[in-house]
Formats: structure tokens, sequence, C-alpha cells
């Protein structure tokens, strides 16, 4: 699940700093302006995630376009607020295949795991 957000950002001091003006409190920093946009990603991911992860509605984003921006600078930050939740511990699940399609898989060294993993992923996006 891809979420991509106007940011702006400031410079300051010799480095920038982004904010969401769509996400009360969503705030990055960066010594340089790569630094700046990539920190932003990270930081629209976690909010994002920490949204979802209290039932929160997430609100939309606003037009680019629309935000006045005065002397700075003005861009989208994409991220997958998903790949955050992919951090947390393991949990151990158990599932029923057929058996031939279990020996066929095991003898191919294919990894349950990493398989259903994918799946999984690949279904909620």
């Amino acid at each position: 699940m891809k979420a991509a957000y106007p940011a702006i950002i400031h410079e300051e001091d010799g480095g920038y700093w982004v904010e969401f003006p769509d996400l009360e409190g969503c705030f990055s920093d960066g010594e340089s302006l790569p630094e700046a946009i990539s920190n932003a990603a990270d930081a629209l991911g976690g909010y994002l995630c920490s949204m979802m992860d209290r039932g929160l509605t997430i609100p939309a984003a606003s037009d680019a376009k629309t935000i006045e921006k005065g002397n700075d600078l003005v861009t989208i930050v994409v991220t997958d607020p998903l790949s955050y939740k992919r951090n947390t511990k393991a949990v151990k699940k158990t599932l029923t295949i057929p058996e031939w399609l279990n020996e066929e898989a095991e003898s191919r060294h294919i990894n349950f795991s990493s398989v259903l993993q994918k799946a999984l992923i690949a279904m909620i996006q």
C-alpha cells in the first residue's frame, strides 16, 4: 500500500526540515536535500503506520498545487506504511497443504515462511 503526501521543505541554517500540512505533528529533517526527503519518507511511513495500528482515520492528501509555500519547496513524498509493520516479531502459524505439494516444495528447498509472507503481502496491497 503506497501513500503519497505533499511536503513542504524548508531550508534553514544550512540544513532542511520537512513538514506535512495534512498530518499534524509529522516532521523530519536532514543535512542535505536528499537526506531530508529520505528521512521524510521514513517519518511519513512511521506516522501512517502508527495511525493504522491505532485504528485512526488517515486523512486524504491535499493537492500539492493548493499549498502555500512562500520561498519553500513543495514536493510529493511517497512511502509504504506497511513496510514499517514488517519490522515486528515473527509469529508461528500452522497451515495445512496437500502432501504431494509439501513433498515437491521440500524437494526444491522452498522456504514456506517466505512464500506465505510474500503471498499475504500481495493480498493486502
